[in-house]
């Protein structure tokens, strides 16, 4: 009886203990069930990508628009999302080391912001991307590249070109740890697209639809 006895104050001691520690992690809001959310914007550095028929930079967009998408899960969502950028600044990321960041977070999503360009100056639009072999995550991909696509156009008017294949190295070595997808979010040689890429207010409502769809995507 004195063993069972001990046996129980151990196990209240532990329940005790745990109860205590869930209720720290709320108060510091740090809930373990919080998602970790990998936002990589493309290019950097000497990689400027695309540049816009008015002389903006894809490196420059995407990085504006991945802080902005920061800024909002904090300001506006109490940091439901646990968020970090594959880079914070103007420096070129190895696309080893942006996939390993993600498998190294244990990261729920990971989404790499681009912006397109194509030789017709009337191709216009938003296109979502996954890894073109079937993979753990291949499924939970192409649902999130459609929730992304249904916000981006609902809620900004984006034209929604669809989600498509590809085999980008960011999903290749993603897409079998967590949903992956790549975002080309317009066409910089378009003048319309580019010139609204090139407002930072725009980015506001684009970081803010992204969110949007990953909470309905859960």
């Amino acid at each position: 009886m004195q063993t069972r006895s001990n046996d129980m104050d151990i196990l209240n001691y532990l329940l005790t203990a745990f109860i205590y520690l869930a209720l720290l992690s709320i108060c510091y809001g740090q809930s373990p069930t919080k998602q970790i959310v990998v936002i990589d914007p493309g290019h950097g550095g000497s990689d400027t990508g695309a540049i816009g028929v008015n002389g903006v930079a894809e490196k420059d967009i995407v990085l504006s628009i991945a802080k902005k998408l920061d800024s909002l899960n904090t300001i506006l969502y109490d940091s439901r999302f646990d968020i970090y950028l594959t880079r914070c600044s103007d420096t070129l990321i190895s696309l080893r080391d942006r996939t390993w960041l993600a498998k190294g977070l244990k990261a729920d999503v990971f989404i790499s912001l681009h912006c397109n360009q194509a030789v017709n100056k009337r191709a216009k639009g938003t296109e979502v991307y996954v890894d073109e072999k079937q993979k753990r995550y291949t499924k939970a991909s192409i649902r999130m590249g459609n929730f992304i696509q249904d916000e981006l156009h609902d809620m900004l008017g984006f034209r929604s070109r669809g989600v498509k294949l590809a085999n980008f190295q960011v999903l290749r070595q993603t897409t079998d740890s967590c949903p992956a997808v790549l975002l080309e979010l317009g066409f910089l040689s378009s003048i319309d697209e580019a010139g609204h890429l090139n407002k930072e207010e725009k980015h506001n409502g684009i970081g803010l639809a992204i969110l949007e769809s990953i909470i309905k995507n859960r």
